[in-house]
């Protein structure tokens, strides 16, 4: 059994929306990123690549090789179909998003069907929490969002 972690954030822009976990979410802004910005996802993308030792995502999906905009959940099922074809399987996901706005727990049983599917794996092993920093680092002044996962 191998555990890997993985981290990811993204500051805010203009915009009308951010998505996480596969979930867009209604806000006043957006996440500025290449991607959709799912900083959920990409934590999780990292981790199970830790877990298998292969790197990270940005060397397992180049910027360039990645069309602008895409959807972070095309890149976690390819990662998965690649981990699976080497015989990784995964057991467990547990997660924390950190941001002070926008409220998050109404969407995150959105975010756990999405990442379960995603996984193919029972819902009853995908974690997600969600928390704040009450005021403190680039989180709380509202400036962003991060996200950690542990596979």
């Amino acid at each position: 059994m191998r555990i890997g972690q993985g981290f990811d954030a993204h500051a805010f822009c203009d915009g009308d929306g951010i998505t996480l976990g596969g979930v867009r979410i209604p806000y006043e802004r957006s996440l500025k990123a290449h991607s959709d910005g799912d900083v959920l996802l990409h934590a999780l993308c990292d981790a199970l690549l830790g877990a298998s030792c292969s790197g990270d995502l940005g060397s397992c999906f180049p910027e360039a090789e990645v069309p602008a905009g895409c959807d972070s959940r095309v890149l976690l099922r390819n990662l998965v179909s690649r981990l699976q074809r080497q015989g990784w399987q995964f057991i467990q996901l547990d997660s924390t998003v950190v941001a002070q706005k926008p409220l998050l727990r109404p969407f995150i049983p959105q975010m756990r069907q999405n990442i379960a599917a995603d996984l193919q794996c029972s819902e009853s092993c995908v974690s997600i929490k969600a928390t704040t920093t009450d005021g403190l680092g680039f989180t709380g002044r509202e400036e962003g969002i991060a996200a950690m996962a542990c596979v």
